[in-house]
């Protein structure tokens, strides 16, 4: 079962000061199909969140899945630290994501939920709010274990 992670990225859920609700949401979902191995809350700044995706991926982990940071306000930042450690974007993750969401809600559009690739490993950045992860991830989950595949080198049709 390919190993998997999850990091709220949240300064409130890490001080203690929120409970984080969209990691759980995010592992109770993967749960179904992959082994995920932690939720993990890290504050909202470009160096935790990059380290800790750093850190996944040097444990093995081949999912990496977010929550938080994917809005404009300032301290939104999970994209930028994705991008730092990642080496491609994937846009029709990012792409599907808002147009599902725009089904639900007319501030899609500000939303820069997207994935990336750290070697074999997918990263998947995800809306804070717990229906907004959860709207998100469904949106995708079908594309996953094909794009898990793809990285690992099987690309036979």
């Amino acid at each position: 079962m390919v190993k998997a992670r999850v990091i709220t990225c949240s300064d409130a859920a890490s001080r203690g000061e929120r409970i984080d609700k969209s990691g759980p949401t995010v592992r109770e979902i993967l749960a179904a199909n992959y082994d995920v191995d932690a939720v993990i809350v890290v504050s909202d700044d470009v160096d935790a969140i990059a380290t800790a995706i750093e850190a996944a991926t040097g444990d093995g982990v081949r999912l990496v899945v977010t929550t938080g940071g994917t809005g404009i306000a300032a301290r939104d930042v999970t994209p930028e630290a994705t991008l730092r450690v990642c080496e491609k974007v994937i846009p029709g993750f990012g792409e599907l994501m808002r147009a599902v969401s725009l089904t639900r809600t007319a501030m899609a559009p500000l939303s820069r939920a997207q994935a990336a690739i750290r070697g074999t490993a997918l990263i998947v950045n995800l809306p804070g709010s717990e229906s907004g992860a959860r709207e998100n991830l469904q949106a995708i989950l079908h594309l996953i274990p094909h794009a898990l595949q793809l990285l690992e080198g099987k690309t036979e049709h």
